[in-house]
């Protein structure tokens, strides 16, 4: 499988297939394809497809395969931002946030993905429940935004907004910290808890995730009702 990336901030990811190659999406995000791509909609297993809705996507997946020669599809993000292509094989599992994969090759699994401290299942908000990509091949995932990449060192962490953490590698931990300061809390508006995640490993932060977008607009969609 080849692929490019068009069109930030709106972006589209094209894969070009070789006859019998599959591609997998969860949320129906094609956009355009070859008449010879074969589309087939399934659960794969109770467990998983529970597993995918908790986390963020639906209970079924879409397997498009190219037949009888080489194929092409799209698939297209859902907000504007930036998709960025991963590798995933079975040393190197990743961790993205809720709804976060757009599509990937065949053999890349898709599940959830829980914080393993109670403070972070507790109040980790929108970083409670994450996907996993485990298995072999290329997936692709979307941001919110534009994509800031560091590397931790074992031990190094970093303080991050909730909804900023894009990505991490598995090997990475991640809990949450309380705001401190009665006056920070109450008058910071940086809400009560930040994430703290912990390396070794990749982070990928996102400049403004979906629900930052939705509260700035929220006063104005309401003017509609005085």
């Amino acid at each position: 499988m080849k692929y490019e990336i068009l069109g930030e901030p709106l972006p589209v990811v094209v894969c070009h297939l070789e006859g019998g190659e599959s591609m997998i999406t969860e949320r129906g995000s094609m956009v355009w394809m070859s008449p010879n791509m074969k589309m087939e909609t399934g659960a794969g297993g109770i467990g998983k497809a529970f597993g995918r809705m908790f986390s963020g996507d639906s209970i079924f997946q879409n397997t498009y395969t190219a037949q009888g020669g080489p194929g092409m599809i799209a698939f297209g993000s859902s907000f504007p931002g930036s998709i960025r292509a991963i590798e995933v094989d079975p040393a190197h599992p990743v961790v993205v946030q809720k709804s976060g994969f757009l599509a990937s090759e065949q053999g890349v699994e898709l599940s959830i993905f829980f914080q393993k401290k109670l403070g972070a299942g507790v109040f980790g908000g929108e970083g409670f429940i994450m996907q996993k990509l485990s298995g072999h091949g290329t997936a692709f995932v979307e941001l919110d935004g534009s994509a800031v990449e560091y590397e931790l060192q074992a031990g190094e962490s970093m303080v991050i907004d909730s909804g900023n953490l894009a990505m991490m590698d598995a090997t990475c931990s991640m809990d949450i910290q309380m705001v401190k300061g009665v006056k920070n809390v109450l008058f910071g508006g940086e809400g009560l808890f930040n994430t703290v995640v912990t390396g070794p490993g990749k982070i990928v932060l996102q400049t403004m995730a979906i629900s930052g977008v939705a509260a700035a607009l929220a006063p104005f969609l309401n003017t509609g009702n005085k």
